[in-house]
């Protein structure tokens, strides 16, 4: 039985009635959502339906308010852990984290930074264990031959590759995407495609967030619709990427076609 629906294990993530606020706006609204251990979904939605500040409420960069009746948030069946347990949880990469790793260093140098949640290494002792990970990472991820290269010199698609491999070096159960394919082109997003793939094939789970229908690589079977910081539908992907579901959510008049096994929106 695959580890997601195993009864044994609790859900990966449990939220019941979690609102949040930042600046004095409300960005999530009374959200309930689980997610199984491993398990692949997408969570689809227009630019400012709430997406990032869901995954800063997952990562406890927000936090929800508690003066609204019941409110459940729970990691792994537990209410409260520490930030090493976090760390092999979850792995996450951002534009925002692109941005901060945008510098001269070096790809190898951005993946054993991740040991020390640090952007770059100042110095650090690197142990022999974190040396053999990091290769192991990068044989994984297919980017040895560009390891030497610095940030500064790669291209967006390379930079995502190294940045995905920082996240893994916890080895974390989940892998969290934040609009993933922003700013690649047709080869770069073919190749982070391929990666993404692979990773969801060998076992860790992933929580992919976009508003690109085809960045749903196959391996997903579950998509979140999320819309003015709610979740309007949740369900299989085959239900819910339809022309009606897809152009209510982004209001536009849209025609979703499937070629293989990815899915297309076009406005009519």
């Amino acid at each position: 039985m695959p580890a997601g629906n195993d009864p044994q294990i609790p859900p990966l993530l449990e939220f019941v009635n979690v609102s949040v606020f930042n600046g004095g706006r409300q960005v999530l609204d009374s959200l309930s959502l689980t997610i199984r251990d491993r398990e692949h979904l997408a969570i689809l939605g227009p630019n400012g339906a709430g997406k990032s500040s869901l995954i800063k409420t997952i990562t406890r960069e927000f936090y929800p308010r508690l003066d609204a009746g019941e409110v459940i948030f729970r990691i792994r069946g537990h209410d409260i852990w520490d930030v090493f347990e976090l760390r092999s949880t979850f792995g996450l990469v951002s534009n925002d984290l692109q941005q901060a790793f945008t510098r001269d260093i070096t790809g190898r140098e951005v993946i054993l930074s991740g040991f020390f949640s640090s952007v770059g290494l100042f110095n650090r002792e690197i142990s022999g264990e974190m040396e053999r990970k990091t290769d192991e990472i990068l044989a994984f991820l297919e980017i040895t031959h560009i390891s030497s290269k610095r940030m500064t010199e790669m291209s967006s698609g390379e930079a995502r590759r190294f940045l995905i491999g920082r996240a893994l070096v916890h080895d974390p159960r989940t892998l969290i995407l934040d609009e993933p394919t922003n700013s690649l082109d047709l080869h770069a997003l073919h190749a982070f495609r391929q990666t993404l793939r692979r990773i969801a094939q060998s076992g860790k789970g992933i929580i992919l967030v976009t508003h690109n229908l085809p960045d749903i690589i196959p391996e997903i079977s579950r998509v979140i619709l999320m819309k003015n910081g709610r979740f309007v539908e949740d369900g299989r992907k085959e239900e819910l990427l339809t022309d009606r579901h897809i152009g209510n959510l982004f209001d536009v008049p849209v025609r979703v076609r499937k070629s293989g096994d990815y899915y297309y929106a076009m406005e009519e």
